[in-house]
This record gives C-alpha cells, sequence and structure tokens, in this order.
C-alpha cells in the first residue's frame, strides 16, 4: 500500500467509527472548515463545514436506538499526503439495538482531500447514486461484480 492508501483508509476507518458512535464532532474533524459537500438526499449541496454539521446532527439524532455500519469497498486512489482524490462504494446498514441488521444501501463516494494543519482532510465529497431509465430511480444496491 501507497502512503496516501494508507491515509485514505484511516479516514475511511474514522468515518465508519464516528458513524457508529454517533459522534458528531470525531465526524466533522475529518471534513476542511471550506469543504463543500454533494450529498444524495434532498439538499442539493453544503457549502461548508458547519452546513454539512447541521445536516450530520440531523442524521444521527434522526437514528433513535440504531446505529450505522459502514463499509468502504472497491476504494481507488491518486494523488499524494499533500493532496488526494479517492472513490469507493460506500456501504449503509441500518443495526438495531439488539445488533441485528434492518436494511442497507450502497452510494457512490467521491472525496477530494488536502492537507491542513498537518491532517488530511476533505475539502469536497459527492455521493451518489445511479438512476434508473425506467423508472426514474435511485438504485441503491450494486449489482454483483460490477
Amino acid at each position: 500500500m501507497t502512503d496516501i492508501d494508507v491515509a485514505i483508509e484511516r479516514i475511511q476507518k474514522a468515518y465508519a467509527a464516528a458513524v457508529w458512535e454517533r459522534d458528531v464532532q470525531r465526524f466533522m474533524a475529518l471534513y476542511d472548515e471550506r469543504a463543500r459537500v454533494f450529498d444524495a438526499w434532498g439538499v442539493w449541496q453544503y457549502e461548508s463545514a458547519k452546513a454539512w454539521q447541521v445536516a450530520v446532527e440531523g442524521w444521527f439524532a434522526s437514528l433513535g436506538t440504531e446505529r450505522v455500519r459502514v463499509t468502504f469497498e472497491d476504494t481507488r486512489t491518486l494523488g499524494s499526503t499533500a493532496f488526494a482524490c479517492a472513490s469507493a462504494i460506500v456501504t449503509y446498514a441500518g443495526v438495531s439495538a439488539e445488533g441485528h441488521d434492518l436494511r442497507a444501501m450502497q452510494n457512490r463516494i467521491s472525496w477530494a482531500l488536502r492537507t491542513t494543519g498537518h491532517v488530511l482532510r476533505i475539502v469536497h465529497e459527492h455521493t451518489s447514486a445511479p438512476v434508473g431509465f425506467e423508472d426514474m430511480k435511485a438504485i441503491l444496491h450494486r449489482e454483483a461484480g460490477k
């Protein structure tokens, strides 16, 4: 693994842990204060980490007793530890308070990251899902092998 692969994997693990713990501060520490986020849900874009934090707080609060297990696969990276790009398939799986899997969905995620204050942070995030031609509905599960 290259240095950038290791750095991105570390960020992915921190992202997953922060979501599992519903820890807004830990989650937001992954983002540059001027981050721009294109989320897949409801709002066209968030123009700063402060704006994104409001959305994240709402997401975590909406979970009640549920948790979300986040996994990344098929990660691809490019760049250096000063400036990098990464893309992956991310799965968000709802887990009940009793530990039972409830539901899951997948998105495509792309990050642009740069080092600020000696830490690689997300400056741009884009999540998306393809839309079916026939029904115009988001496709939230990738077909096996694709």
